[in-house]
This record gives C-alpha cells, structure tokens and sequence, in this order.
C-alpha cells in the first residue's frame, strides 16, 4: 500500500507538471505553424512559376538515399508518444536518421540533443546545411518525422516530405514581380522554407508529448488509486479475520 501511495503521489505531481507546460506549448505550436504556412504560402506562390523549375530545390531525382529527421521526446511515462514514432519509422529502416529528441538520440546512437530546448538558431543551421547537402546532390529527398497534435486524447505520428519541393496546383496565381526572377527568390527562401517547417514539427511533436504524459499521468493515477481502494479493502478484511480469530480463541479458551 505504501508502495502504490507513493506511485500514486508520483504521478499526480507529473500530471501538475505536464498540465502547467501545456498552455504554453500549445501557444509556442500555433505561433511556430502561423509562421511555416505563411513562409509555405510564399514559397507555393514561387513555385507556380516556370522560371522556378530551374531551381535544384525542385528537381526530383530517380535514386538515391532518403535522409529522415526522427523527433521524439526527451523523457518517457507519455503513453505511446515515444513508441509510435519508433513504430513508424520500421517503413524506413534504410533511412539516414538525424534526430532531435534525448529518446530519438538514444535510440539511434547519436549526440544528444533536446526536443523542449531545440531553438530557432538550431532549426535555421540545421536547415541550411541540409539545403547545402540536398543542392550537391547528396540525398535523395528530406522528410520530418515527427507527431501531429490532434487534440488532448489523440496525437498521430507521420512524416512530412520538405524537399524537392513540388508545384502545389491549389495556389493562387500571382501577378507579383520577382527580381532578379523566380528561381533565385526561391533558392534564397527555401532553407527559411525548411527552418520554419522544422520548427513548426518541433514545438508540434513536444505539445503532442505534454498532452500524452497529461493523459498517461491521469490514466495511472486512477489506476492507482483503484488499487490502493482494493488493497486497502484487503487489508480491512484481513485485519477484520485476525480480529474475529483472536476473540474466538479468547472465548474458547475462557469457556475451557
């Protein structure tokens, strides 16, 4: 009983913890998503132009090796939060990995890093390396795995695709003029393109972590709190079976 009670004090004061970081981290996911589909929305408009097509940012290359950015937390006790992610990702076991996350760095046997503490900074020299890399033609395509917050109870892992970038035939045409053109416009937003989006996937994936430990945290407290009730109803009967037993022998012994 002490053992359950003391589970039980645990995972109220993680719940406390998990429910104070949420509003924030709710907040910190809308601003970030603000900003990548404003940055996406420019660079839709960019690419509706022919002169975009020339950009090596929109060349799609029949073979080589696919590079994955894993985001996962930094902590467990998130219910499926952490397992999920690791569960999408054996559709791509030949992937190269990089990873943002203390459990994602684990897993992967890479230099930790943090999911609650990634900056802006990082998403922006993280992008523009990746940009240098796919321009010269070292990969492939680039996707981010990561969790989409759906609400309070459900949160889904998946994977974004950022490069090649690709004609979106849903943007509105533009009269807007360029200069120099269309193509350099693009090459110079495309890493603030893939730093936006990165930083949106970021602070989305850790809401998705709070939400799930909040969640996990009540589950197990109930659970435990469920215990400790049958538990303490065991003891009580137990307790109640020595007592009948001690005043049965009494009364015996006192009618020998």
């Amino acid at each position: 009983m002490k053992s359950v009670d003391s589970t039980l004090h645990l995972t109220k004061a993680m719940g406390l913890v998990a429910s104070s970081k949420l509003h924030r981290a709710l907040k910190n996911m809308n601003k970030s998503k603000a900003y990548a589909n404003a940055v996406s929305e420019i660079v839709d408009t960019l690419t509706l132009s022919p002169e975009a097509m020339r950009s090596p940012f929109m060349q799609e290359r029949e073979s080589g090796k696919i590079k994955l950015i894993v985001i996962a937390g930094d902590r467990g006790l998130a219910g499926g939060y952490n397992a999920n992610i690791f569960r999408f990702m054996r559709d791509y076991e030949d992937a190269e990995v990089i990873t943002i996350g203390k459990r994602a760095c684990t897993r992967y046997g890479q230099e930790i890093n943090s999911s609650e503490h990634f900056s802006s900074e990082d998403a922006a020299a993280l992008s523009k390396k990746l940009c240098e890399e796919f321009k010269n033609g070292e990969f492939q395509k680039l996707g981010i795995v990561s969790t989409t917050y759906k609400s309070m109870m459900s949160q889904e892992a998946g994977v974004q695709w950022v490069l090649p970038l690709t004609k979106n035939e849903d943007a509105k045409p533009h009269s807007i003029l360029f200069e120099p053109n269309e193509a350099e416009i693009l090459n110079a937003a495309v890493p603030l393109y893939v730093s936006g989006v990165l930083m949106a996937a970021v602070r989305e994936s850790f809401a998705s972590e709070i939400a799930a430990r909040r969640v996990a945290m009540d589950s197990a407290g109930k659970n435990a709190q469920e215990m400790l009730d049958n538990l303490q109803l065991n003891y009580n009967m137990a307790r109640q079976g020595a007592i009948t037993q001690e005043i049965t022998e009494i009364v015996a012994g006192s009618g020998d």
